[in-house]
């Protein structure tokens, strides 16, 4: 905004006033706002690398008012499905690759690593089609993450439920 200053020895200079500047909304700026996500660790009582058999279909209280219980169970029952369909198998590779892992220098154990990758994609899969669905409309995004066990120092797989950040959608761009 440009004013001319009355003074007559000013007159032929323009002062920009200043304004307050806008803040311009980022994505740093919003993730500030949003609460800490909810961590689902594996349930089960057989991990193979990292992925439990099962996940626990307790309701978490930070989710409440969120989204209803009875999706929520929906959902880690679809995931807990598809875990009881390929785990086993996974297991089974992974004996059958411990007992020829000395004849074979190892190469028994790329099936089942290969399976296992295959469990984590369909998985993937599954929590972005549920996302598609339903949580993004209801403002939160599930996704399968690798993380450090609180009690040791191997890594794990938990499903995190992260809160995604409200847009002021009323401000003018």
């Amino acid at each position: 905004m440009s004013v001319l200053l009355p003074n007559m020895a000013d007159f032929d200079t323009i002062y920009e006033l200043e304004e307050e500047d806008e803040r311009i909304v980022s994505e740093e700026h919003l993730a500030r706002y949003c609460p800490e996500p909810v961590v689902m660790r594996g349930a089960g009582h057989i991990t193979v690398f990292g992925l439990s058999n099962k996940f626990d279909t307790e309701f978490p209280s930070v989710l409440t008012g969120k989204v209803a219980p009875e999706e929520f169970k929906t959902s880690i029952s679809r995931v807990n499905a598809c875990l009881k369909k390929n785990l086993p198998i996974n297991v089974k590779w992974l004996l059958c690759g411990c007992l020829c892992c000395c004849c074979t220098v190892g190469c028994s154990l790329w099936p089942v690593i290969c399976l296992n990758k295959r469990t984590r994609r369909s998985i993937q899969k599954l929590l972005e089609w549920e996302n598609n669905r339903l949580y993004h409309k209801l403002g939160l995004h599930w996704k399968l993450s690798k993380r450090k066990c609180e009690s040791n120092n191997m890594m794990e797989y938990v499903i995190l439920i992260e809160f995604l950040p409200k847009y002021p959608i009323f401000r003018p761009d």
